[in-house]
């Protein structure tokens, strides 16, 4: 009778092993942890100043206040694209961590964000978020800064992370 358990209990023990074990990797890719520092300086790409251009532009014509850029935002929607690099897919995952970074280190209030990927412009990501109700609601939305990150994997194709924080 023991014989019929015995494979039953090694699966269990190598199960139990897999979900505790982790590396020094493991810890340093881990992407609940958001390291970027409050005082963070980010440097913008062209891209990136681009998107930031056309949310404004956007938000000002449709009678909406501008939004102001906060490095540090910027920095924790770079760590995001970077995850998501890792991953190789474009995802919300662990918001609630970035969601918290900003209001921990920034006094937000509420926060909300646009991923996206395979755009080849800010014009064309920008035109697609639009496009997307819930995406024109985050550019519509009552919020009082944002930050942007542009990434690109090892194939050239770029990661887009917008996050909207009201203060």
């Amino acid at each position: 009778m023991m014989r019929n358990f015995l494979p039953q209990i090694a699966l269990l023990f190598v199960m139990s092993v897999s979900f505790v074990s982790c590396s020094k990797e493991d810890v340093a890719q881990d992407p609940t942890t958001v390291t970027a520092q409050p005082t963070a300086k980010y440097n913008y790409t062209s891209e990136e100043e681009e998107v930031l251009r056309l949310v404004n532009e956007y938000r000002k014509s449709k009678g909406f206040s501008v939004l102001e850029k906060i490095d540090y935002i910027s920095s924790v929607a770079e760590g995001h694209d970077n995850y998501m690099i890792s991953v190789g897919k474009v995802s919300h995952d662990y918001f609630q961590d970035r969601y918290q970074a900003l209001v921990t280190n920034l006094g937000a209030k509420n926060a909300s964000e646009n991923v996206a990927f395979n755009y080849a412009t800010p014009q064309s990501v920008f035109n697609a978020w639009l496009a997307s109700d819930g995406h024109r609601a985050n550019i519509e939305g009552k919020f009082t800064h944002f930050g942007i990150a542009i990434r690109t994997n090892k194939e050239g194709k770029k990661y887009f992370t917008n996050l909207f924080m009201l203060k």
